[in-house]
């Protein structure tokens, strides 16, 4: 919106600050990152004050999980999108469509979220929205994101998918393309929910890897970085930045309460919608198999639940102590704060390799 100020303005050098998307960016990290600090504490106040018993915690998990974050209040991710929707509101240019089709995909996997939230915490029960209904409103986000994704890319890569490393490469998916992204979102979204289980596990891997396709998305939407790089042109994907640095800025607003111990859980509101996000930046910026890369824990996270229950059902026979497997290495004895920080590196880590893939020759 502060974009249009340009339009208005007779030229000076302040007016024209806005006109670039770097300093948009740090406008919407710093608008973000205020209403995180401003509306936390309120925020928490309120949630406690409506959710009596916080977020039922699991009968089956850890010992400690009861003891320490039992009464902890859930649904701190309308935080994270209050703030990072109001910081791209105000500082994104609000006629590029990238910005629009990200905004509807974290929108309508928050409210799937919210939903499920304040059903777990009314009911005081584990249940929430059935695990179908939830994937079926998911897919159907994603396939209306997959198809307004085609009618965004330039005509050389609609359908297309590209490979890292092999960049004059391109796979054509055809009719595929959209049942592809829809796999990639409801992936990203349900990934980043499996991972939100300890005190700040999710949030900082979250916000390293919006960074990473931050940078991912500002490189890709200038033609003379993709030249040199030798990545493929998508124009307008450069105001995804602004996006990421909000929830760069809302994530950090929001790790202020939720590291250990936390005040506040992100809840199924947060964690799906920032899937959800990631997964959608991934299918605009055409780097889908990066996305695999630098959000590896996610997808580490994902591959325990499912091996764990294949195993079972066939064997009987448990592979980890408990999924997902961050509380298998609590049930070794690795204390919270020493899972959460040693994860955060490895995303790290996993995110400097996706970037090195751009320069990859």
């Amino acid at each position: 919106m502060l974009y249009w100020l340009t339009a208005f303005s007779d030229g000076g050098d302040f007016f024209n600050l806005f006109r670039y998307i770097t300093f948009r960016a740090g406008g919407a990290f710093f608008t973000a990152l205020i209403f995180g600090f401003m509306f936390g504490r309120p925020l928490i106040n309120l949630l406690k004050r409506k959710q009596r018993n916080g977020q039922p915690i699991r009968d089956d998990g850890p010992e400690s999980h009861i003891l320490t974050k039992q009464g902890t209040p859930t649904m701190g991710g309308v935080l994270i999108l209050g703030a990072l929707i109001l910081s791209t509101l105000l500082w994104a240019r609000l006629d590029n469509g990238f910005v629009w089709i990200v905004l509807f995909v974290t929108v309508g996997f928050g409210a799937i979220g919210f939903v499920d939230d304040y059903a777990k915490v009314t009911s005081n029960s584990h249940a929430g929205l059935s695990a179908r209904i939830r994937l079926i409103i998911g897919f159907a986000i994603a396939a209306v994101a997959g198809y307004f994704a085609t009618t965004v890319h330039p005509d050389a890569l609609v359908n297309q998918l590209a490979l890292p490393i092999y960049k004059d490469t391109l796979v054509n998916l055809g009719f595929m393309f959209i049942p592809f992204a829809m796999f990639v979102i409801v992936g990203a979204a349900n990934s980043v929910n499996l991972t939100d289980g300890l005190d700040g596990l999710a949030i900082m891997p979250v916000m390293i890897a919006a960074a990473t396709l931050g940078v991912i998305a500002y490189a890709v939407g200038r033609v003379d970085f993709t030249e040199y790089l030798g990545l493929h042109y998508v124009p307008g994907t450069g105001e995804l930045l602004i996006f990421m640095a909000g929830l760069i800025g809302g994530g950090l607003g929001f790790l202020w309460y939720n590291a250990p111990p936390a005040a506040v859980f992100m809840g199924d509101t947060g964690s799906l919608a920032l899937g959800g996000a990631l997964g959608a930046i991934a299918v605009l910026t055409k780097h889908e198999l990066v996305m695999g890369i630098v959000g590896g824990l996610f997808v580490v996270e994902t591959l325990s639940v499912i091996i764990q229950v294949l195993y079972f059902k066939k064997t009987g026979k448990r592979v980890f102590l408990m999924a997902p497997i961050h509380h298998h290495f609590e049930k070794k004895g690795w204390a919270e704060p020493q899972i959460v920080i040693r994860f955060w590196i490895i995303s790290l880590i996993l995110a400097m390799i996706g970037l090195a893939t751009l320069k990859v020759r």
